[in-house]
């Protein structure tokens, strides 16, 4: 049996397309009805009800004139896979673990090439699983623009390309250039005159401690670095990605930027040769430029990033 009613009204108020009047609403009814219940035969263990299915459904139907027949309509669309993804876009976890098994489980095996690195796999279908399933305080997971036009499957694989195409385009940095790049966001000089006169007699003793000392970071550590900083992915969207509480990505970047701050302590005392009291008093004046700086890069906050 067809969950509720008024499926027809529900997808005349919806559908793009403005249906000229009379609109046989029994029959658009049955037909909606039947499409609801067909796609969720597809779908067993995803209980998605018939009315948002059906709205999501008429957003997205074919550019048609005001007297298209609509069964036409809605034979030209993947109608099963159409409620996959909605249910997807509704959170519904018995849809996602079938969306990730079913397509996201066949990226790797579409997309290796022999310039593709496992490394670089690996992170186009960690990205891709975030830009499909995940909801930020920017905008809805971008399953939700799947149509229903084509597979599926053809489609999340468009998607994967992109992201591929895009990570080949802005080539991972070395870590020295990463170490560059951390240096670059510490505050330009001239700002303080004590701060600028450390940063013109240091800068190159300042420039390679900060390069050794992420160096020292853990794989791990630098990779949710690039993934927060490079690739701009905020807070809920690495907890999203890695399965944990932005609490914990919040520690994560936190201990890396303490180990980097250490770090980088400990070798300019080492490489200016300063006496446990002199480096003391140098600190005192580059303790505020270091922590600014890498606070800067991290963008550390409480919550998400805010668009």
């Amino acid at each position: 049996m067809v969950q509720g009613s008024g499926l027809a009204a529900t997808f005349i108020a919806h559908a793009k397309v403005r249906f000229a009047p009379p609109v046989d609403t029994a029959t658009l009814e049955r037909l909606l009805g039947r499409a609801w219940e067909t796609s969720r035969a597809q779908w067993p263990a995803v209980a998605l009800p018939a009315e948002p299915f059906v709205t999501h459904l008429a957003e997205r139907l074919p550019e048609a004139g005001p007297h298209s027949p609509i069964e036409p309509l809605l034979e030209q669309l993947s109608l099963a896979e159409l409620y996959l993804a909605c249910a997807c876009v509704r959170g519904i976890a018995s849809a996602i673990e079938l969306f990730e098994r079913n397509y996201l489980a066949m990226l790797p095996g579409l997309l290796r090439g022999p310039k593709q690195s496992d490394a670089m796999m690996d992170e186009v279908c960690q990205l891709a699983r975030v830009k499909l399933l995940v909801h930020t305080p920017e905008g809805g997971p971008k399953l939700a623009e799947y149509t229903g036009r084509g597979a599926l499957l053809s489609w999340v694989r468009v998607t994967a390309v992109r992201i591929a195409i895009k990570l080949r385009a802005v080539e991972k940095p070395a870590p020295e250039q990463d170490a560059d790049t951390l240096f670059a966001a510490l505050p330009a000089p001239g700002v303080d005159a004590e701060l600028d006169l450390i940063k013109r007699r240091h800068q190159t003793d300042f420039r390679q401690s900060v390069r050794e000392a992420f160096s020292v970071l853990s794989a791990d550590e630098r990779h949710v670095l690039r993934l927060y900083f490079v690739d701009q992915l905020s807070m809920y969207e690495l907890a999203a990605l890695f399965r944990v509480n932005q609490s914990t990505v919040s520690r994560w970047l936190k201990t890396a930027r303490q180990a980097i701050y250490e770090e980088t302590q400990r070798r300019l005392q080492a490489r200016l040769g300063l006496s446990h009291r002199d480096f003391k008093s140098f600190l005192a004046v580059l303790d505020s430029q270091l922590e600014l700086g890498l606070s800067q890069l991290l963008k550390e906050e409480d919550g998400p990033k805010q668009g």
